[in-house]
């Protein structure tokens, strides 16, 4: 990728940042938003008045900031978060997507849902009971999931009085048990506040001398988000091959789509996966006209110097940078149904703009989320549960590993026979 095709694709991606929440109950997460959007003026005032309008039912001061963003009846009755929950805001520098996702194991597929598509994760830790399995897990699925940047919020920091001790040695805690992960990757940044006081959240605030690092806004602000797609590898998953019936376009013949990474223009020698055919780029179609060069996550059309047999679901690459053609896959994956995962079953499975018959040919091990002690050979994978499989797909797909392309190594699994989504996949 040259500096002009790095600077257009800098300049899409950094206009907006989407980033999850998690913690364990009561950790504050739905109070820390609300505080974001108090503080940044993402709220409309009647939203705010109303908030402040309710008795605070734990005798907590100020603005119900948690009734911003829990808006089931059923979380308000609880005093949790059981849904994910997407909420916008927008700064000067920046817009902004939040996915407040719950805390509790039996809500992992909520959290994988809501943090699949994340650019950072904010992990709350409540100061006064340091890192918690809870915390673990979270971190251990941000990492299992790609998330570029993870930031640890140490919460509740007027609790503890301030205690820069006390960030001190949750800072430790938890950065030992993340190098002992295994997991390659990720930006940890710490920071200490109180979400409903407001320090180190939007402002400053006095009562943090110590800490001279970033505000959580100031991080969010300035947090490089282009790790989310692939800059150097071009894939280009055909979505519908478009023939025009018209005299003035009847040969016209273009393969429509979007670039899930990389940068391809006009002249590029590619490859059609799976069929290996070869050809080079004649022309980059878009609404507004033709361009001589486009970058993800641009949707165009493309044109080829030669008539090639291409149909839905073909990925379209360069030829000197292919992916894996496989037809046999080891994924990790998380199932998200009632009924449990057992090997032998078929299923379908959705990756990029394909959708094929698919065998989980072994269950291979289990991760159990809590001690996250790998368990071999389990029998099935239950709800909310987390393993390895192996897949044998009836025809193979151009793939990637999930830790180096998330466009081209994720999928999602499809019951057949009630088409519902019942697990999302990551390949090894």
């Amino acid at each position: 990728m040259n500096t002009l095709d790095k600077e257009l694709f800098s300049a899409v991606e950094t206009a907006l940042l989407r980033f999850t929440t998690a913690g364990s109950v009561d950790d504050g997460k739905s109070t820390l938003i609300g505080r974001l959007l108090v503080d940044t003026k993402g709220v409309f005032e009647d939203q705010l008045d109303a908030a402040m309008g309710v008795e605070d039912k734990k005798g907590a001061k100020g603005a119900h900031l948690a009734l911003l963003t829990d808006g089931l009846q059923a979380e308000r009755e609880q005093g949790i978060t059981i849904d994910v929950a997407y909420r916008y805001f927008a700064t000067p520098k920046r817009k902004f997507i939040i996915a407040d996702t719950p805390g509790h194991e039996q809500y992992t597929r909520n959290m994988v849902t809501g943090a699949s598509t994340a650019h950072l994760a904010i992990i709350l830790i409540d100061a006064r009971k340091g890192v918690l399995t809870q915390s673990r897990r979270h971190a251990y699925i941000s990492r299992l999931l790609g998330i570029p940047h993870i930031v640890v919020a140490i919460n509740k920091m007027d609790l503890v009085d301030y205690s820069e001790t006390v960030f001190k040695q949750i800072r430790q805690d938890f950065t030992d048990f993340y190098t002992n992960l295994g997991l390659i990757g990720g930006e940890l940044t710490f920071i200490p506040m109180s979400a409903l006081e407001g320090d180190m959240v939007v402002t400053r605030g006095t009562q943090l001398p110590w800490y001279q690092g970033q505000t959580l806004l100031e991080k969010l602000e300035t947090a490089p988000v282009t790790g989310k797609i692939n800059a150097r590898d071009f894939r280009f998953p055909v979505q519908y091959v478009s023939r025009p019936q018209t005299e003035e376009l009847h040969d016209f013949r273009g393969y429509m789509g979007r670039i899930e990474s990389g940068s391809v223009k006009v002249g590029d020698h590619v490859t059609v996966l799976p069929s290996g055919l070869t050809s080079h780029i004649k022309e980059i179609v878009t609404f507004d006209g033709s361009l001589q060069r486009a970058f993800a996550p641009m949707s165009v059309t493309l044109t080829l110097t030669d008539e090639r047999d291409i149909s839905r679901g073909d990925m379209i690459t360069h030829s000197n940078n292919l992916p894996r053609v496989e037809k046999e896959l080891s994924a990790m994956l998380c199932w998200m149904h009632e009924t449990p995962l057992t090997p032998g079953k078929k299923y379908l499975i959705k990756h990029a703009s394909t959708t094929i018959k698919a065998m989980v040919t072994s269950l291979d091990e289990r991760v159990d989320i809590n001690s996250l002690e790998h368990i071999a050979a389990p029998i099935e994978l239950k709800m909310n549960e987390i393993g390895r499989v192996s897949l044998k797909l009836l025809k193979p797909i151009a793939c990637d590993a999930y830790a180096n392309n998330r466009a081209t190594g994720g999928f999602i699994v499809i019951d057949d026979f009630t088409n519902m989504t019942v697990g999302a996949g990551m390949i090894q």
